[in-house]
Formats: structure tokens, C-alpha cells, sequence
């Protein structure tokens, strides 16, 4: 049976404890590595960079595709920032971010979200658990502009 390693139970701990639940059941079932939970505001910052630069004191998008997130940690604050952290990131392994893995990526955050309403409905969680790929929980994944698949956030 697959077990989270040391560095995914690092980042794990820092998580809102419902996040934990869920993703220690869902390991037992799907071998997965969890690659963010807390992250400080310089942290969240440096992943806004990404696909980025500063003009005139603005930063601007220059390449839609490395964009990562759209708050700085500053003046917009990721629920990676709060402690502890209301939102965790995790993929399945092996680990891969080539464009060809995205269905088993999607499959994986499926798997997620439908344990962790198993585990609401059940009593076992007391919050509500969504997917960076439907931000408001309405099952409508079309209306999304930023898609994030590994991105898992306490409603």
C-alpha cells in the first residue's frame, strides 16, 4: 500500500487537518505526492513570477502557459498563505508534468474530490473540499479560465 514520503508529510502537516485526512485516505489508494501546503508570502510570490515580467512597475503576463497562480501573497493572498494552509497541492505519481499526463491527472483530482465528499457526507471532515480545476464546487469545469488541476482548497 502506498505511504506519503518525508517531504510530502512535511508539507502535509502544515495543511488544515480535514486536507490531511483526505489525502491520507486517498494515499492508501492512489501513490500520490504532495508537492505544497503552507507557503509564505515571498514563496507565493516567487510562483507568481512564473510567465511574468515586471513593466513599469506592473507585472505583466508574457507567457500564458507558465503562469502558475494569479495572487502575489501580498496584496492578494492564496489559501496556501493562511496557517494552517487552506489549500494543498498534490499529483499522482510518477510524477510528471508533460501535457500527455493531464488525464491522469484530472482522473486523480477526481478521485480526491469524491473521497473527500465521501468523508464530508460521512462525518469524518467538517469542511467541504473543492478542485482548482472548478473553484466555486459546481461541478461546471467549463467556466474556469485558470485551471489548476493539482490544487485541492477547503471551500
Amino acid at each position: 500500500m502506498p505511504s506519503f514520503a518525508s517531504r510530502s508529510k512535511e508539507k502535509l502537516v502544515t495543511a488544515h487537518e480535514d486536507l490531511q485526512k483526505v489525502a491520507n485516505e486517498v494515499v492508501k489508494w492512489f501513490d500520490c505526492v504532495v508537492t505544497s501546503g503552507h507557503r509564505t508570502s515571498e514563496e507565493q510570490f516567487e510562483l507568481f513570477k512564473k510567465g511574468r515580467e515586471e513593466l513599469n512597475g506592473e507585472w505583466v503576463i508574457v507567457n500564458k502557459r507558465e503562469v502558475v497562480t494569479h495572487v502575489d501573497g501580498y496584496d492578494k493572498k492564496s489559501k496556501h498563505n493562511e496557517f494552517p494552509s487552506k489549500a494543498i497541492d498534490l499529483y499522482p505519481c510518477p510524477v510528471s508534468f508533460n501535457k500527455d499526463e493531464r488525464d491522469r491527472a484530472v482522473y486523480f483530482a477526481g478521485y480526491f474530490i469524491a473521497t473527500a465528499r465521501q468523508m464530508y457526507e460521512r462525518g469524518e471532515i467538517s469542511q467541504e473540499i473543492f478542485s482548482g480545476m472548478d473553484w466555486d464546487g459546481d461541478n461546471n469545469l467549463k467556466e474556469h479560465s485558470f485551471v489548476d488541476i493539482p490544487h485541492m482548497q477547503i471551500k
